[in-house]
C-alpha cells in the first residue's frame, strides 16, 4: 500500500548535506517526495511509497551520518500525491 508522510526534522540538519542524503536514501528505496530547508533551521520531508521502504528510510534518516544530527523527528500521515515520479528538493 502506498503511503505519504510529512516529516519535520530538528537538529543539525541544514548546511550538512541533509537534503542530498535524503534524496539518495529515497532513490535507493524507490520512494518519491522532497526535502526542503525551512526558515526555522529544520528540514521538511515529504516521503511517499511502500510503508516498509518508508520505515527503512525514516530509520536511516534518524541515524543521520557523521555530519547530520537528528534531535527530533515528527511524522504525520498526509494524502498521497498521484503520479509523482521522483524525489527532489522542495522550494
Amino acid at each position: 500500500m502506498i503511503r505519504r508522510y510529512l516529516v519535520i526534522v530538528e537538529g543539525r540538519v541544514q548546511g550538512v548535506g541533509m537534503r542530498g542524503f535524503c534524496m539518495l536514501q529515497a532513490q535507493q528505496r524507490g520512494l518519491t517526495g522532497y526535502a526542503k530547508n525551512l526558515n526555522n533551521g529544520m528540514v521538511e520531508i515529504q516521503i511517499q511509497g511502500e510503508e516498509t521502504k518508508i520505515d527503512e528510510f525514516l530509520v536511516t534518516v534518524r541515524k543521520g551520518n557523521q555530519f547530520i544530527r537528528v534531535d527530533d523527528m515528527s511524522v504525520k500521515s498526509i494524502p498521497v500525491v498521484e503520479n509523482e515520479k521522483r524525489f527532489g528538493y522542495g522550494y
